[in-house]
């Protein structure tokens, strides 16, 4: 594309040369020529001094370049939408169902189907219009699947689900697997039945060996937009807000509900029925033990505003110096006691 194109397609403008071809995107440091790059701050401005691109995507500000770059309001986006441009790298699956595959009865398949060698589909299954299924995938009853959906290899999704459209799934995850209820009676735990559902709304994506329990009763609920990292863990009866992004290794217990646009970093672990307001964010490794309200950044164990946090981490590294003083002044008043005797 020349850049002039590409300004076009994410909105910005072009400072240089606008017919400067642009065959591929890499970054700063390994971009050569024909490749176009991005920077979103400052603080690596000494990249552009060095980077072989033949183009830079850059943030609204006055810059000093040799090269020709577009000006955006947000590169990240754009970096985004130029990568779905020239690298729409998602696997093609041959339309149609493969020999090996099994359909029980009563199963609906809308236009531009594919689905891979090995999948079960039980009954009862509604799969929506230009859809892919890949290889080893199981299927429950009466599960609804939405328009355009991918579901990659080794993906199980148990009887009565719902998937909205253009929903991803990426590979090993378990989608309605019963959740972990059981009744103690002196020290021996009965099963309580799981026959809730799972209901996953549009446009979200579920990363690689993710757990999605499904409810015990009603239905643990992820709603449009939402992002889950690899090997999440989402407990039975959870709701997750709209646009919430979750990266790896995340917990979230029982009942627990989030608002809508919540980040939480790597490995943050939710006690149960807690209440997690909208624009929350929580630093990696955190534990949330109790409810917070709209608006926060949460870190640590127990986790707290993250100001307080800081605070907190400081004063850990003064405990050393506290305590010797404390002994110092101990010794002075046992002296101090010696003369008065």
């Amino acid at each position: 594309m020349k850049l002039s194109d590409i300004a076009n397609l994410v909105d910005g403008k072009t400072i240089g040369d606008g017919n400067t071809e642009i065959k591929g995107i890499a970054s700063l440091e390994y971009a050569r020529i024909g490749d176009i790059s991005f920077l979103t701050n400052r603080k690596y401005h000494h990249f552009i001094e060095s980077t072989k691109a033949s183009a830079l995507i850059l943030p609204l500000d006055n810059w000093d370049c040799k090269i020709p770059f577009i000006l955006c309001e947000n590169p990240n986006v754009a970096f985004a939408l130029l990568m779905q441009h020239f690298y729409n790298h998602v696997k093609i699956q041959k339309e149609g169902i493969h020999p090996t595959a099994i359909l029980e009865e009563k199963v609906r398949l809308g236009d531009g189907i594919s689905i891979g060698a090995n999948v079960y589909i039980e009954e009862g299954v509604k799969i929506g219009h230009h859809s892919t299924i890949f290889p080893n995938c199981f299927i429950g009853s009466n599960t609804l699947i939405g328009d355009e959906v991918t579901i990659y290899p080794n993906v199980t999704i148990r009887e009565e689900i719902e998937i909205g459209n253009r929903v991803i799934i990426h590979a090993g995850s378990v989608i309605g697997n019963d959740g972990f209820g059981y009744a103690e009676n002196e020290g021996q735990y009965s099963k309580i039945p799981q026959v809730g559902r799972v209901i996953i709304e549009d446009d979200v994506e579920i990363g690689a060996n993710c757990c999605i329990d499904r409810a015990t009763l009603g239905a643990t609920t992820i709603r449009r937009g939402v992002k889950l990292d690899n090997l999440s863990q989402i407990a039975h009866n959870v709701e997750i807000g709209e646009n919430s992004v979750i990266a790896a290794q995340t917990g979230i217990s029982g009942s627990s509900k989030i608002g809508r646009n919540a980040k939480f970093g790597g490995q943050v672990g939710l006690a149960g029925h807690i209440i997690i307001g909208e624009n929350v964010a929580i630093g990696g490794r955190a534990g949330v033990t109790k409810s917070h309200p709209d608006n926060l950044v949460l870190s640590g164990f127990p986790a707290r505003p993250h100001k307080e946090q800081l605070k907190l981490e400081a004063s850990i590294g003064k405990v050393q110096k506290l305590i010797k003083r404390v002994r110092e002044l101990e010794e002075k008043v046992a002296q101090l006691e010696k003369l008065v005797d």
